[in-house]
């Protein structure tokens, strides 16, 4: 892709006077890529339990409580439509507002909540049952069944019921690495509504304010702004930078402090995950320079992306573990790296140390990933925290995330 002019950030409604996010193309889009990873596989289907892959191919979405339980389930077959089988009353809703698949592919399906209901009941029996039943169906019963995660028991059952299983994972995550103008639209506005966000904790960061009072601040605004998921919001400050918990506190902020934050939420499905690090009405020189190493090396590794590099390219310009204070890449992981954006917060490219340079990738134009750096500061507490997502295209890194950070940013400053 090519970035003629700056990446949109239209806004939340369809409107008749400018062309904004065309919903049904990236439906279209999403199911034709998840078609052609499967047709490129060796299965004859694949059966999908993680609900970001049930949300790229079948445009649905339970969040909260049920999003993770195991208990909603999607089948993709070669020639046909994805079946869903969800929660309850969800069904009926799908055949009333989700038009796009046929009433019939809405199905309704428990297995048990993640064991609470135990396998002797026969639920997941006769949940393979009847997904064996429609890979005969379809002709491709005695063809693999890729799945992406699976519980134990029930990947038990799909082998008694004499069912080949593989892996579905890689090729749904190689499916999802290509962003469509449409996802990188909704991209860009979730980015665009923690912008605001990082405008709200500044004007409030200041002595006696705690780490968890911001969180609230920032779920309270996102949602106000349509966030349909805050994840997470992590909030550090003082002494607890260094070395970084990747958490939040009751800590009450304190003058002098450096802070950072991560802000972790969707958009219509699609995430952020932006940090940013803040003087709390002053710094001190040493803050400063931890600072600057910090954007320095951020800066040195978006000046290198484009298409064509590979991600061990990249990773090699980021600080070893051990310039840092680390014995190893592993302890050192998640501090200097990159990680693919998109429906789920850690999607492909993922570029690091650790793993790119004796497995890397090419970058491609459609990539979208947020690139982390930081440095713990000389005092031995404070710490720079930076996070900037970046889309790919042919004419270079286009960055999404728009609030200052070239330097340290000092909030409330006496």
């Amino acid at each position: 892709m090519t970035s003629p002019r700056p990446l949109s950030a239209p806004g939340h409604m369809g409107v008749d006077y400018e062309e904004r996010v065309d919903f049904d193309r990236l439906r279209n889009y999403r199911l034709d890529r998840a078609k052609a990873a499967l047709e490129a596989s060796e299965c004859g289907a694949f059966l999908l339990f993680d609900f970001y892959n049930i949300r790229y191919t079948t445009s649905t979405w339970i969040g909260g409580a049920l999003g993770d339980k195991m208990i909603r389930y999607a089948l993709l077959t070669r020639d046909r439509e994805p079946v869903l089988w969800d929660f309850g009353s969800a069904v009926k809703h799908h055949k009333l507002y989700s038009k796009w698949l046929p009433d019939e592919n809405w199905r309704a399906g428990f297995l048990g909540f993640r064991g609470a209901v135990a396998p002797d009941a026969g639920l997941m029996r006769a949940a393979v049952t009847e997904i064996k039943s429609l890979l005969v169906e379809a002709g491709v019963a005695d063809a693999p069944v890729g799945i992406d995660i699976v519980e134990p028991p029930f990947l038990f059952e799909m082998q008694a019921q004499g069912l080949t299983v593989v892996d579905a994972q890689q090729p749904m995550l190689d499916a999802r690495v290509i962003k469509s103008q449409d996802e990188i639209i909704l991209l860009n506005q979730a980015a665009a509504m923690v912008d605001g966000v990082y405008q709200d904790i500044v004007d409030v960061l200041k002595p006696g304010i705690r780490e968890n009072e911001i969180v609230a601040l920032a779920n309270k605004r996102l949602y106000e702004l349509g966030s349909d998921q805050v994840e997470a919001v992590n909030a550090i400050s003082g002494e607890r930078c260094n070395p970084h918990p990747h958490n939040f506190t009751d800590r009450i902020i304190r003058p002098g402090d450096q802070a950072f934050f991560d802000i972790i939420h969707s958009f219509n499905g699609y995430r952020t995950c932006y940090y940013r690090t803040f003087g709390v009405g002053s710094a001190t020189t040493i803050q400063r320079d931890a600072y600057k190493q910090a954007r320095e090396w951020m800066d040195r590794g978006i000046q290198a992306i484009r298409p064509g590099v590979g991600t061990d390219q990249i990773a090699a310009l980021l600080p070893k573990a051990t310039e840092f204070g680390f014995e190893n890449e592993m302890e050192a992981f998640g501090l200097q790296f990159a990680h693919g954006l998109g429906l789920g917060l850690h999607e492909r490219p993922i570029i690091s140390r650790l793993n790119s340079m004796e497995n890397p990738v090419e970058l491609q134009a459609g990539m979208v990933f947020a690139l982390e750096t930081y440095c713990p500061a000389s005092d031995g507490i404070s710490a720079a925290r930076i996070e900037e997502e970046i889309v790919v295209t042919d004419d270079g890194p286009v960055v999404l995330t728009k609030f200052p950070a070239q330097e340290l940013f000092v909030a409330n400053e006496y």
